[in-house]
C-alpha cells in the first residue's frame, strides 16, 4: 500500500468515527423526542439504533463486540457490588445481567 493510500485509509478511518459519532446524538435526540411523544414503538427504536451505534463505534475504535460485552457485565457486577438504586429497587441489573449471560 502506497503512503498516499494509508493516508486516504486513515482519513476515511477518521471520517467513519466522526460519522458514527454524530449517529450516537441523532439517536439520543430521536430517543428523547420518541419520550416526549411516549410512543413505545420509536422509544425501542430510537435505542435499539443507539445501542447498535454504540457497538459499531466501539469497534471501529478497535473493542471487539466481545470486549464490550466483557465490560458491560463487568460494569454490571460492579453496581450489584455497590448497591445501585435501580438494583435495590426494581434488580434491573441483576435482570440485564442475567439477559446478557443467556444470550
Amino acid at each position: 500500500m502506497s503512503a498516499m493510500q494509508r493516508e486516504m485509509d486513515v482519513a476515511k478511518r477518521a471520517k467513519v468515527i466522526e460519522w458514527l459519532k454524530t449517529e450516537v446524538v441523532d439517536h439520543v435526540s430521536r430517543l428523547f423526542k420518541a419520550l416526549w411523544e411516549g410512543s413505545t414503538t420509536r422509544i425501542t427504536d430510537s435505542l435499539a439504533s443507539l445501542i447498535v451505534s454504540g457497538y459499531i463505534l466501539g469497534r471501529r475504535l478497535g473493542v471487539s463486540y466481545r470486549d464490550l460485552d466483557e465490560a458491560i457485565l463487568e460494569k454490571l457486577r460492579k453496581h450489584k457490588q455497590e448497591g445501585h438504586q435501580l438494583e435495590d429497587w426494581y434488580q434491573d441489573i441483576s435482570a440485564l445481567e442475567e439477559h446478557m449471560r443467556k444470550r
